[in-house]
């Protein structure tokens, strides 16, 4: 029986394909073990982020599932966009999501909305930001917390709430974020794009849809 020439172009290839294939199996086996499991932790994120929103932080795992199913009363798109009922301290509060982007990557967030229209509380998350600059739209508690009490739409329902670099309407304007205008100017458009389908009267319109549709 002849030698098998492990240095032969024939061997390597076939060697390398079966390697390929076995590598190939089980990355995707790992794959969809884990997918349950990921999905899940996307999910949990999610309601974090509007937990945040609603000012209510630091909560683990199981606190954040338990409080999301106390506060979030119903969950519907307006124009392909999540808003969602919340219910804190028998006050109803509304979440908007909203979806933009920034300077390096999409920014997203969560804004509360009281019902005389001004801010109940935010968060803002992005995809790839620089760290301690366009990041603290992310990372700075604070800041998010500058939006708090805002007054989001005038009269006529057009939104007002902006992100300036120098404020001259505290009722409606918060600070950029400092030596990042570029990501502050996303989330400045992201507002006023988003917070659109937000306005009062809209949203009004589409729960009382939503109570005939029921009824029918």
């Amino acid at each position: 029986m002849s030698k098998l020439n492990t240095n032969s172009n024939t061997y390597i290839i076939i060697y390398s394909t079966i390697l390929v294939v076995i590598v190939a199996f089980l990355l995707a086996f790992v794959y969809q073990a884990l997918k349950p499991m990921q999905d899940a932790n996307v999910a949990l994120d999610v309601k974090k982020q509007i937990l945040y929103s609603l000012n209510i932080r630091n909560l683990d795992g199981a606190e954040a599932e338990a409080k999301y199913a106390d506060v979030v009363k119903a969950e519907k798109d307006v124009k392909g966009q999540k808003v969602y009922t919340c219910k804190i301290d028998d006050e109803q509060i509304t979440v908007v999501s909203m979806k933009g982007m920034g300077l390096w990557g999409g920014i997203s967030g969560y804004l509360a909305i009281k019902g005389d229209g001004t801010v109940y509380g935010a968060y803002f998350n992005h995809e790839s930001e620089t760290a301690g600059l366009g990041a603290e739209i992310k990372d700075s508690q604070a800041w998010q917390e500058k939006f708090i009490g805002k007054k989001i739409f005038d009269d006529n329902g057009n939104v007002v709430l902006s992100v300036v670099k120098k404020v001259e309407d505290p009722q409606t304007q918060v600070d950029c974020v400092t030596g990042a205008t570029l990501t502050s100017n996303g989330v400045d458009a992201m507002l006023k794009e988003c917070l659109k389908n937000a306005k009062p009267t809209e949203t009004a319109q589409t729960e009382t849809n939503d109570d005939e549709e029921k009824e029918d």
